[in-house]
């Protein structure tokens, strides 16, 4: 194998990068980017960035020094517009080509759009910086989808001195991933602070105005914020063969098709430990999947399972948010340590017979880390969680 492609220049691809490198790759190695920026971190987008805390600089995943020590044909700016899966070659927007022997996509998302004229977004550097401009004391922001997103872009606004409006289409946000009563104690951190939630709300279109509701409403705002989820980047493999649906269908091993594999955000790929496929949007996730499907590509005879406990953070005012495991679709949630009130506990997740996911709210983090074996090993619910669990 002496070319390969990786496609994508977040945080997936550059793992994928770095890792083929480390393990020994001395062959051709392309990094194509749609973004004209090298890699950066996205988390801060929605915190730090947002806040003004930190300048666009920080978030460099790597130095221009590290970068040239990896080596690459680095295509940056250059979005990938097409596969020939037969010929091996990934097709650019330039009309330029870039032939492999083994392929990485790690292409992640995009987000969701609502109809109508305006609005932000939230998932690039410049989304996160053209939003902080228009942010100040006074200012009027409608926030559209209160998921983790949308929740960290309220607070961060809130902070700012901004009148706020979080409209959601759920009766509890966040209760589809965390259950209701864990929603609910999230959501309290938002009406304390004088944000105002609308839940079972449906937004139709964005005005030059604010945003208007099913029934005709206009929910005046200078300023709307779109959080509403986001898409798999995948339009530019269609007709490609390759198996689409939520993101590139792979198997245990990140494998997609034969020498093609996917990581990250794009990625839908068949999780052992938990016995389901799954598409997880969560920066460790993407890091640890790069590696995983870099190592797979690069050695296939010794190839493992991508089987990892999923994590994911998030920051709302002074609350720091953990969590470990595969929450959707559980049966049952526990309250296994602290106290919900003091929005200071961990809540455990039960699925079929197993625990399956754990929750920390201002907790420190040995404490949700000593869930994360439990999640690792199957552990069953019955002999970790002693107490009746709250409703969900």
């Amino acid at each position: 194998m002496r070319r390969i492609v990786v496609v994508g220049a977040s945080a997936a691809g550059l793992a994928a990068a770095e890792t083929l490198r480390r393990e020994g790759y001395d062959g051709t190695l392309t990094l194509v980017g749609d973004e004209p920026r090298a890699p950066y971190d996205r988390p801060p987008l929605s915190k730090q960035v947002l806040s003004g805390e930190w300048e666009p600089e920080r978030l460099d995943l790597r130095t221009p020094d590290d970068l040239a020590g990896l080596d690459l044909d680095l295509r940056l700016g250059i979005p990938a517009t097409g596969l020939r899966l037969a010929d091996a070659e990934v097709e650019l927007a330039d009309g330029s080509t870039a032939a492999y022997d083994g392929l990485i996509v790690a292409t992640g998302v995009r987000p969701r759009r609502l109809p109508g004229e305006g609005g932000h977004v939230l998932r690039t550097l410049d989304d996160a910086v053209r939003l902080r401009d228009r942010l100040a004391p006074g200012k009027r922001l409608v926030v559209v989808g209160a998921g983790f997103l949308g929740a960290e872009a309220a607070a961060v606004a809130r902070r700012l001195g901004c009148e706020v409006t979080l409209l959601e289409p759920a009766p509890v946000p966040l209760a589809h991933a965390v259950g209701t009563v864990v929603g609910e104690v999230l959501t309290s951190a938002h009406l304390e602070r004088g944000i105002g939630l609308r839940c079972g709300v449906t937004v139709t279109e964005v005005t030059g105005h604010g945003v208007r509701l099913a029934g005709g409403e206009l929910v005046e705002a200078d300023e709307v914020l779109v959080a509403v989820g986001s898409l798999p980047n995948t339009d530019w493999l269609d007709g490609s063969g390759l198996t689409v649906g939520d993101g590139v269908v792979c198997d245990a091993y990140c494998e997609a098709a034969r020498g093609v594999y996917a990581a990250g955000d794009v990625a839908r790929w068949y999780n052992p430990l938990f016995g389901t496929s799954m598409r997880i949007e969560h920066r460790t996730n993407a890091a640890e999947q790069g590696m995983a499907a870099a190592r797979n590509l690069l050695r296939p005879e010794a190839r493992k399972p991508f089987a990892p406990v999923p994590y994911f953070w998030s920051d709302q005012y002074d609350m720091k948010i953990q969590a470990y495991g595969y929450l959707r679709g559980h049966d049952e949630v526990a309250v296994v340590e602290g106290d919900l009130a003091e929005r200071r506990f961990v809540a455990a997740y039960r699925t079929g017979e197993r625990i399956t996911g754990a929750l920390a709210v201002g907790m420190p983090p040995r404490v949700i880390r000593q869930w994360r074996q439990a999640i690792a090993t199957g552990a069953s619910w019955r002999e970790v969680v002693k107490i009746d669990a709250i409703a969900n």
